[in-house]
Protein backbone atom coordinates (compact mmCIF):
# COMPACT_ATOMS: atom_id res chain seq x y z
CA UNK A 1 0.00 0.00 0.00
CA UNK A 2 1.23 3.48 -0.93
CA UNK A 3 0.19 6.71 0.79
CA UNK A 4 0.43 9.95 -1.22
CA UNK A 5 -0.26 13.51 -0.10
CA UNK A 6 -1.80 16.11 -2.41
CA UNK A 7 0.71 18.70 -3.63
CA UNK A 8 -1.36 21.43 -1.91
CA UNK A 9 -2.99 20.67 1.45
CA UNK A 10 -3.37 21.84 5.02
CA UNK A 11 -2.92 25.32 6.49
CA UNK A 12 -3.30 28.20 4.07
CA UNK A 13 -1.52 31.53 4.60
CA UNK A 14 -4.70 33.11 6.02
CA UNK A 15 -4.95 30.50 8.76
CA UNK A 16 -1.22 30.66 9.54
CA UNK A 17 -1.53 34.44 9.76
CA UNK A 18 -4.54 34.25 12.10
CA UNK A 19 -2.82 31.77 14.40
CA UNK A 20 0.37 33.82 14.48
CA UNK A 21 -1.60 36.90 15.53
CA UNK A 22 -3.58 35.16 18.26
CA UNK A 23 -0.65 33.11 19.60
CA UNK A 24 1.50 36.24 19.81
CA UNK A 25 -1.24 37.98 21.79
CA UNK A 26 -1.77 35.03 24.15
CA UNK A 27 0.90 35.87 26.70
CA UNK A 28 -0.71 33.94 29.55
CA UNK A 29 -1.46 37.11 31.51
CA UNK A 30 -4.30 38.67 29.53
CA UNK A 31 -7.46 36.64 29.04
CA UNK A 32 -8.52 36.46 25.42
CA UNK A 33 -11.75 35.10 23.96
CA UNK A 34 -12.53 34.57 20.30
CA UNK A 35 -15.95 35.25 18.81
CA UNK A 36 -16.47 31.80 17.36
CA UNK A 37 -13.47 29.53 16.76
CA UNK A 38 -10.50 31.20 15.05
CA UNK A 39 -10.68 28.39 12.48
CA UNK A 40 -12.98 25.39 12.13
CA UNK A 41 -10.71 22.74 13.60
CA UNK A 42 -11.04 21.21 17.07
CA UNK A 43 -7.32 20.42 17.36
CA UNK A 44 -6.39 24.05 16.73
CA UNK A 45 -9.08 25.32 19.13
CA UNK A 46 -7.80 22.94 21.85
CA UNK A 47 -4.23 24.13 21.30
CA UNK A 48 -5.32 27.75 21.73
CA UNK A 49 -7.31 26.85 24.83
CA UNK A 50 -4.11 25.51 26.37
CA UNK A 51 -2.65 28.99 25.78
CA UNK A 52 -5.57 30.56 27.63
CA UNK A 53 -7.66 31.52 24.59
CA UNK A 54 -11.38 30.80 25.09
CA UNK A 55 -14.28 30.76 22.63
CA UNK A 56 -17.63 32.54 22.95
CA UNK A 57 -20.64 32.50 20.63
CA UNK A 58 -22.06 35.84 21.74
CA UNK A 59 -20.36 39.11 22.62
CA UNK A 60 -22.58 39.49 25.67
CA UNK A 61 -21.06 36.29 27.11
CA UNK A 62 -17.57 37.77 27.19
CA UNK A 63 -15.89 38.19 30.55
CA UNK A 64 -12.71 39.44 28.91
CA UNK A 65 -11.48 42.86 27.89
CA UNK A 66 -9.95 41.35 24.75
CA UNK A 67 -12.09 39.81 22.01
CA UNK A 68 -10.58 38.30 18.87
CA UNK A 69 -12.42 38.22 15.55
CA UNK A 70 -11.93 34.94 13.70
CA UNK A 71 -10.37 34.48 10.27
CA UNK A 72 -13.93 34.33 8.86
CA UNK A 73 -14.49 38.01 9.69
CA UNK A 74 -17.59 39.74 11.05
CA UNK A 75 -20.15 42.31 9.97
CA UNK A 76 -19.45 46.00 10.69
CA UNK A 77 -22.31 46.06 13.22
CA UNK A 78 -20.69 43.22 15.16
CA UNK A 79 -17.38 45.09 15.27
CA UNK A 80 -19.24 48.17 16.54
CA UNK A 81 -20.84 46.09 19.32
CA UNK A 82 -17.46 44.76 20.44
CA UNK A 83 -15.91 48.20 20.51
CA UNK A 84 -19.05 49.66 22.10
CA UNK A 85 -18.55 47.61 25.22
CA UNK A 86 -15.00 48.86 25.55
CA UNK A 87 -13.22 45.64 24.61
CA UNK A 88 -9.93 45.60 22.78
CA UNK A 89 -10.25 43.94 19.37
CA UNK A 90 -7.77 41.50 17.83
CA UNK A 91 -8.81 41.17 14.20
CA UNK A 92 -7.55 38.02 12.46
CA UNK A 93 -9.85 38.31 9.42
CA UNK A 94 -8.28 36.57 6.44
CA UNK A 95 -7.11 39.11 3.80
CA UNK A 96 -9.04 37.19 1.12
CA UNK A 97 -12.23 37.46 3.18
CA UNK A 98 -11.48 41.14 3.78
CA UNK A 99 -11.27 41.66 0.02
CA UNK A 100 -14.67 39.98 -0.41
CA UNK A 101 -16.13 42.21 2.32
CA UNK A 102 -14.89 45.32 0.54
CA UNK A 103 -16.32 44.08 -2.76
CA UNK A 104 -19.73 43.57 -1.13
CA UNK A 105 -19.53 47.03 0.45
CA UNK A 106 -18.63 48.67 -2.88
CA UNK A 107 -21.55 46.99 -4.65
CA UNK A 108 -24.00 48.06 -1.97
CA UNK A 109 -22.63 51.60 -2.04
CA UNK A 110 -23.13 51.74 -5.80
CA UNK A 111 -26.80 50.82 -5.52
CA UNK A 112 -26.64 47.08 -6.22
CA UNK A 113 -28.48 44.26 -4.58
CA UNK A 114 -25.86 41.69 -3.56
CA UNK A 115 -26.34 37.96 -4.01
CA UNK A 116 -23.78 35.80 -2.23
CA UNK A 117 -23.25 32.22 -3.30
CA UNK A 118 -22.70 30.62 0.08
CA UNK A 119 -24.08 28.98 3.21
CA UNK A 120 -26.26 31.59 4.91
CA UNK A 121 -25.36 30.41 8.42
CA UNK A 122 -21.61 30.22 7.86
CA UNK A 123 -19.79 32.93 9.87
CA UNK A 124 -18.00 34.27 6.80
CA UNK A 125 -21.27 34.66 4.90
CA UNK A 126 -23.03 36.27 7.86
CA UNK A 127 -20.21 38.81 7.89
CA UNK A 128 -20.43 39.38 4.13
CA UNK A 129 -24.17 39.99 4.39
CA UNK A 130 -23.45 42.67 6.98
CA UNK A 131 -21.02 44.39 4.63
CA UNK A 132 -23.48 44.08 1.72
CA UNK A 133 -26.26 46.01 3.45
CA UNK A 134 -30.03 45.57 3.52
CA UNK A 135 -30.41 44.55 -0.14
CA UNK A 136 -28.42 41.35 0.19
CA UNK A 137 -29.18 37.66 0.23
CA UNK A 138 -27.16 34.44 0.48
CA UNK A 139 -28.16 31.25 -1.26
CA UNK A 140 -26.75 27.96 -2.54
CA UNK A 141 -29.57 27.58 -5.08
CA UNK A 142 -30.07 30.14 -7.86
CA UNK A 143 -33.69 29.03 -8.31
CA UNK A 144 -34.49 29.97 -4.71
CA UNK A 145 -33.25 33.57 -4.98
CA UNK A 146 -36.36 35.81 -4.70
CA UNK A 147 -36.01 38.06 -7.75
CA UNK A 148 -38.82 40.34 -6.60
CA UNK A 149 -36.68 41.46 -3.66
CA UNK A 150 -33.73 42.51 -5.85
CA UNK A 151 -32.99 45.92 -7.29
CA UNK A 152 -32.50 46.44 -11.03
CA UNK A 153 -28.73 46.30 -10.53
CA UNK A 154 -27.43 43.03 -9.09
CA UNK A 155 -23.95 42.03 -7.97
CA UNK A 156 -22.99 38.39 -7.51
CA UNK A 157 -20.06 37.12 -5.47
CA UNK A 158 -19.12 33.98 -3.58
CA UNK A 159 -18.19 32.74 -0.16
CA UNK A 160 -14.42 32.48 -0.56
CA UNK A 161 -14.18 28.71 0.04
CA UNK A 162 -16.85 27.53 -2.38
CA UNK A 163 -16.31 25.23 -5.36
CA UNK A 164 -15.37 27.08 -8.58
CA UNK A 165 -17.48 24.99 -10.96
CA UNK A 166 -20.50 25.17 -8.70
CA UNK A 167 -20.15 28.95 -8.44
CA UNK A 168 -20.04 29.17 -12.23
CA UNK A 169 -23.18 27.04 -12.45
CA UNK A 170 -24.90 29.25 -9.86
CA UNK A 171 -23.96 32.41 -11.78
CA UNK A 172 -25.20 30.98 -15.08
CA UNK A 173 -28.52 29.88 -13.59
CA UNK A 174 -29.11 33.14 -11.74
CA UNK A 175 -28.14 35.28 -14.73
CA UNK A 176 -30.61 33.37 -16.91
CA UNK A 177 -33.35 34.20 -14.40
CA UNK A 178 -32.32 37.85 -14.04
CA UNK A 179 -32.27 38.65 -17.73
CA UNK A 180 -33.76 40.59 -19.42
CA UNK A 181 -35.44 42.31 -16.47
CA UNK A 182 -32.24 43.38 -14.71
CA UNK A 183 -30.51 46.52 -15.95
CA UNK A 184 -26.97 45.62 -14.82
CA UNK A 185 -25.28 42.49 -13.48
CA UNK A 186 -21.79 42.47 -11.99
CA UNK A 187 -19.97 39.26 -11.14
CA UNK A 188 -16.97 39.51 -8.82
CA UNK A 189 -14.65 36.57 -8.36
CA UNK A 190 -14.12 36.37 -4.61
CA UNK A 191 -13.05 32.72 -4.58
CA UNK A 192 -9.86 32.08 -2.63
CA UNK A 193 -7.03 30.96 -4.90
CA UNK A 194 -5.52 28.92 -2.06
CA UNK A 195 -8.79 26.99 -1.81
CA UNK A 196 -8.92 26.48 -5.57
CA UNK A 197 -5.34 25.16 -5.57
CA UNK A 198 -6.26 22.62 -2.91
CA UNK A 199 -9.34 21.52 -4.81
CA UNK A 200 -7.37 21.12 -8.06
CA UNK A 201 -4.61 19.18 -6.31
CA UNK A 202 -7.17 16.93 -4.61
CA UNK A 203 -8.88 16.15 -7.92
CA UNK A 204 -5.52 15.41 -9.53
CA UNK A 205 -4.59 12.97 -6.75
CA UNK A 206 -8.05 11.36 -6.66
CA UNK A 207 -7.66 10.34 -10.31
CA UNK A 208 -4.62 8.18 -9.48
CA UNK A 209 -5.78 6.86 -6.09
CA UNK A 210 -7.91 3.93 -4.97
CA UNK A 211 -9.16 5.82 -1.93
CA UNK A 212 -9.11 9.45 -0.79
CA UNK A 213 -8.96 10.53 2.85
CA UNK A 214 -9.88 14.17 3.44
CA UNK A 215 -8.68 15.46 6.83
CA UNK A 216 -10.28 18.42 8.54
CA UNK A 217 -13.06 19.68 10.77
CA UNK A 218 -16.54 18.36 10.03
CA UNK A 219 -17.76 21.95 10.37
CA UNK A 220 -15.13 23.26 7.92
CA UNK A 221 -16.71 24.36 4.64
CA UNK A 222 -13.51 24.21 2.58
CA UNK A 223 -12.78 20.68 3.87
CA UNK A 224 -16.28 19.50 2.97
CA UNK A 225 -15.80 20.87 -0.53
CA UNK A 226 -12.57 18.88 -0.90
CA UNK A 227 -14.53 15.73 -0.13
CA UNK A 228 -17.25 16.79 -2.56
CA UNK A 229 -14.85 17.26 -5.49
CA UNK A 230 -13.13 13.92 -4.83
CA UNK A 231 -16.15 11.69 -4.17
CA UNK A 232 -17.38 11.53 -7.80
CA UNK A 233 -13.93 10.27 -8.82
CA UNK A 234 -13.06 7.70 -6.17
CA UNK A 235 -14.21 6.37 -2.79
CA UNK A 236 -13.73 9.28 -0.38
CA UNK A 237 -13.98 9.69 3.39
CA UNK A 238 -13.94 12.97 5.32
CA UNK A 239 -12.45 12.53 8.78
CA UNK A 240 -11.43 14.94 11.51
CA UNK A 241 -8.75 12.79 13.11
CA UNK A 242 -6.89 9.50 12.77
CA UNK A 243 -9.21 7.69 15.20
CA UNK A 244 -12.04 7.90 12.67
CA UNK A 245 -10.25 5.71 10.10
CA UNK A 246 -11.96 2.36 9.51
CA UNK A 247 -9.55 -0.44 8.60
CA UNK A 248 -12.19 -1.82 6.22
CA UNK A 249 -11.73 1.21 3.98
CA UNK A 250 -8.14 0.19 3.27
CA UNK A 251 -8.70 -3.42 2.25
CA UNK A 252 -7.59 -4.10 -1.29
CA UNK A 253 -6.47 -0.53 -1.87
CA UNK A 254 -3.10 0.11 -3.53
CA UNK A 255 -2.84 3.92 -3.39
CA UNK A 256 -4.32 6.02 -0.59
CA UNK A 257 -4.53 9.73 -1.36
CA UNK A 258 -4.45 12.27 1.47
CA UNK A 259 -5.64 15.84 1.33
CA UNK A 260 -6.62 18.27 4.07
CA UNK A 261 -8.58 21.46 4.58
CA UNK A 262 -7.00 24.87 4.95
CA UNK A 263 -7.54 24.84 8.72
CA UNK A 264 -5.99 21.39 9.29
CA UNK A 265 -2.65 21.40 11.18
CA UNK A 266 0.32 19.42 9.90
CA UNK A 267 0.33 17.15 12.94
CA UNK A 268 -3.23 15.98 12.22
CA UNK A 269 -2.22 15.03 8.68
CA UNK A 270 0.84 13.13 9.88
CA UNK A 271 -1.19 11.30 12.51
CA UNK A 272 -3.59 10.10 9.82
CA UNK A 273 -0.73 8.87 7.65
CA UNK A 274 0.83 7.06 10.61
CA UNK A 275 -2.51 5.42 11.43
CA UNK A 276 -2.96 4.23 7.83
CA UNK A 277 0.52 2.73 7.80
CA UNK A 278 -0.15 1.03 11.12
CA UNK A 279 -3.43 -0.46 9.90
CA UNK A 280 -1.90 -1.52 6.58
CA UNK A 281 0.57 -3.70 8.48
CA UNK A 282 -2.27 -5.77 9.95
CA UNK A 283 -3.28 -8.98 8.22
CA UNK A 284 -6.90 -7.88 8.09
CA UNK A 285 -6.10 -5.03 5.69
Amino acid sequence: MKVEKARELGFCFGVRRALKIIESAANGRTKIVTLGPIVHNKTVVARLKALGVGVIDDIEKSDSGVIAVSSHGVAPATMDRIQGQGAKVIDTTCPIVRSAQKAAQRLAGAGFSVVIYGEANHPEVRGLLGWAGKNAIASMNANEVPLESLLKRVGILSQTTQNRLEFISFVNSLTARLLPGTREIRIINTLCQETLKRQSAAIELAKTSDLMIVVGGHNSANTRHLAEVCSPIVQTHHIENAEEIDAAWLRGKGVIGITAGASTPDEAIEQVIAKIKQLSSLKSV
